[in-house]
């Protein structure tokens, strides 16, 4: 089974570039752009690595990791 990586980026060109490599490489990559999103998103798939990007809107990357750090 592949790893789950979700990837959190708000501008649609890097997010699809950064998807689109990781499938290549084997990978199942869910992506979402913004804060809140990530949030239900990492509960709801329980990735194995997330690639956050910092500046999001609705709550920035710091916050997002904060958060999930918690749980």
């Amino acid at each position: 089974m592949a790893e789950n990586i979700l990837v959190v980026e708000d501008e649609p060109s890097l997010q699809e570039t950064l998807a689109y490599n990781l499938k290549r490489e084997g990978y199942a990559v869910e992506t979402v752009g913004d804060g809140r999103t990530a949030l239900e998103a990492a509960r709801r798939i329980k990735p194995d690595l997330i690639v956050l990007d910092i500046m999001l809107p609705e709550l920035d990357g710091f916050e997002v990791a904060r958060i999930l750090r918690k749980r």
